[in-house]
Formats: structure tokens, C-alpha cells, sequence
């Protein structure tokens, strides 16, 4: 299967990004991820997504409910759409800790329990805070992701709060938990993808997501990355998940454009390498055309 680790869809306009403004709903998203995508000839779909809300729709507003009872309703439309397309969608669970410390840990826990959610998102810069020096606050969230390993999908890239080393302090004192350097260290203000290459290199609980970085630095990267440390993340919307699969795609060509990858390493970037790290069951590469058709017979009856 092809995984997507970041996908953030709404009933709402976003607040921060507007994206024309209409709303981009589950049924808009499983129609992009549907593609086909050709992956090195044969046509493939972004089988499985983490959904999370767009962060700009996860901050306090004036009439907001406070509390758990604020959180559970920024994440309601994630939750209905993990029930109503559970082989599609998987939870990701935004942590906002200015709507409690305790109070999300806790929240997170109910939608682990309730929905299956597998993975936490930390954006410390649209929610204010430095998480270096706000450990009080991730620890709730944290020793929650231990106890029911669940993976931490970071926001990185820009100033003032999300340049990746500013998360080593919570990333040290929990060794137990998994964190993905959201965008390779890359976003609106600054390229920090250099320091997350070197926080997996050096870090066993740290992995890098694909999206958002430059094609010829993933080539280099992966050269000298361990094969299990790099994760497909897309970010959309706004970002078209085309484009990010082709760059890991150019892998499997020849240098220096690409470093000679076989279709197996590829299928663990685009979704085995995530797989293993929430217990998903892995899948092999489809090895021919009409294979490939097959397992795409239920999203294109007419494909062929």
C-alpha cells in the first residue's frame, strides 16, 4: 500500500490557508488520493491516509467549548470519517496543549481507544509555544504515545518554534516513542532539512517525511539514511500528492538523478516503513501491470 502520513481534511474553510474557500472534505481527499498515480509504469492510489484537521481550525476561538469537550470538537469531523471509511483513513490526533496539558493527553487516549487513532501531531507554532522549554506540557501527551505507541508527526521548518532541534529535549527523554520530522525540516521561512537528515541519522526514535523536500537533497539523503527512516507525507491540501511520489519515484532511476532503488525500498518509503512503525501489515510492490489493475479494481471497475 501507498501511505500517506499527512493529510488534513475539513468540513470547515481553514482558518489559516482558505484553499479557495471550500471546505477540502473526506470525500474531496479520497478522490485525489484515488489518482491513479503512475509509479514506474503501472498505475497505483494513496491506499491509506492520517487525517488530522488543518491546524489553523485547532486554536481557541470565542464561543469555543474549553477543555476535553473543546478538543473532542475540533476533532469530530476526523473522528466520523475514521468510522465512515475506516480501510481509508486513520486518525491523527492534533495536540493542542493550551487547551489543557492533561486534559489532551486524556483526549488522545479516548480517541486511541474509541477510533484507533495511531499517530499525534505537535505544531507548536500555530498553537505558541517552544518546545524545548514547554516540556511540562508535551509530557502528558508523550507518556500516553508510550503507552499505546503511538507515533509523533511533527510540524518543522519555520521560525520561531518548529526548527526540528528544538524538539530534541522531548524527543531524548522518551526513546520509547517514535517522532517523524514532519516536512524534512522544510516550510514557509527556512530549510532546516540538514538537521533533520542528521537527527535520523543519529537518533533511533526519529524518522524524516518525504514532502516538501527538494528532490535532488531526497537523493542524497536516502543514500545515507537507513532505509527504514524515511516516511511519504504529502501535506494536503495544498500540496498535490502527485509530485511528492514522483520524487521518491526518481530513486529508482539511475544517478545522478536517482541512486538505482529497487521497487521494494520504494514500497517502503511510500508506505511499508510507516506500516511497520504503527502494526499495519506491509505489502509487496504490484510486480506487473495487470497485478497493479487488480488491486485497483474496486476504486476503477472500468480501468480496464
Amino acid at each position: 500500500m501507498i501511505i500517506d502520513t499527512h493529510l488534513h481534511p475539513t468540513n470547515l474553510v481553514d482558518e489559516a490557508w482558505r484553499h479557495t474557500g471550500e471546505p477540502f472534505t473526506g470525500e474531496r481527499l479520497l478522490k485525489m488520493m484515488d489518482g491513479p498515480y503512475m509509479i514506474n509504469g503501472k498505475p497505483r492510489r494513496v491506499d491509506m491516509g492520517f487525517i488530522q484537521p488543518p491546524p489553523g481550525n485547532t486554536g481557541y476561538r470565542d464561543g469555543n467549548r474549553r477543555g476535553r469537550d473543546g478538543i473532542r470538537d475540533y476533532m469530530a469531523y476526523i473522528a466520523d470519517l475514521c468510522q465512515k471509511y475506516p480501510d481509508r483513513f486513520i486518525g491523527n490526533f492534533t495536540f493542542n496543549p493550551r487547551w489543557g496539558p492533561e486534559e489532551g493527553a486524556l483526549e488522545l487516549e479516548f480517541h486511541v481507544k474509541e477510533y484507533g487513532f495511531k499517530m499525534l501531531k505537535l505544531h507548536a507554532n500555530m498553537h505558541g509555544y517552544r518546545p524545548d522549554r514547554a516540556l511540562d506540557w508535551l509530557r502528558p501527551a508523550m507518556k500516553m504515545c508510550a503507552k499505546y505507541n503511538i507515533v509523533v508527526l511533527i510540524h518543522t521548518g519555520d521560525g520561531p518554534y518548529t526548527i526540528p532541534t528544538m524538539f530534541y529535549p522531548i524527543i531524548r527523554e522518551f526513546p520509547m516513542v517514535n517522532f517523524i520530522i514532519g516536512h524534512f525540516g522544510i516550510q514557509t521561512g527556512g530549510n532546516y532539512s540538514f538537521e533533520a537528515f542528521w537527527m535520523a541519522m543519529d537518533t533511533p526514535n526519529v524518522v524524516c517525511e518525504s514532502g516538501w523536500c527538494f528532490q535532488s537533497r531526497i537523493v542524497e539523503f536516502a543514500k545515507q539514511l537507513p532505509r527504514n527512516k524515511i516516511v511519504f507525507g504529502t501535506d494536503s491540501p495544498p500540496n498535490e500528492p502527485g509530485m511528492w511520489l514522483r520524487e521518491l519515484e526518481v530513486l529508482c532511476s539511475a544517478p545522478p538523478h536517482g541512486m538505482g532503488l529497487d521497487e521494494d525500498g520504494l514500497e517502503d518509503y511510500m508506505g511499508n516503513n510507516i506500516a511497520r512503525l504503527v502494526g499495519i501489515e506491509t505489502t509487496p510492490p504490484p510486480r506487473t501491470q495487470d497485478e497493479a489493475l487488480a488491486r485497483l479494481k474496486d476504486t476503477y471497475a472500468g480501468l480496464r
